[in-house]
């Protein structure tokens, strides 16, 4: 078998179309998770804080050669920690959903099991009583 078609049974499996798609769709979902922080949330938490925009919340460091700042941009990790924790929720509801939506339908009851025979001699006693 040639590596052509080794590469071509490779890449046209179910399970690596399907890693591509999730791909794509997760950079998307990416893209809105970050304007839902960036746009949404931070904005107003930063008011409720004191006015403050965590993305210009940085600590200068020394001057670079250009005379410009270093900044350790501490904020910027912040709003990056929000991101992650936002995704992460979102992740954990769609797959507690995708769960509850697969999960099986209950099985049948198991049948009881059959009397030993200690119990069987029992039930045959109690029957020969209930005749007299």
């Amino acid at each position: 078998m040639s590596i052509l078609s080794e590469f071509k049974e490779f890449a046209v499996k179910g399970s690596v179309i399907d890693l591509a798609v999730g791909f794509v769709i997760g950079g998307a979902f990416g893209k809105i998770v970050s304007s839902l922080v960036a746009d949404v949330i931070m904005p107003p938490l930063g008011l409720v804080i004191g006015r403050v925009d965590f993305s210009k919340l940085a600590v200068p460091l020394s001057s670079g050669t250009a005379g410009k700042p270093v900044l350790l941009k501490y904020g910027l990790f912040v709003q990056a920690i929000f991101e992650f924790v936002l995704v992460a929720l979102a992740l954990f509801a769609m797959i507690k959903v995708i769960n509850r939506v697969r999960r099986p339908a209950p099985a049948a009851p198991a049948p009881p099991p059959p009397p030993t025979k200690s119990e069987a001699l029992l039930g045959e006693i109690r029957d020969l009583l209930a005749k007299r």
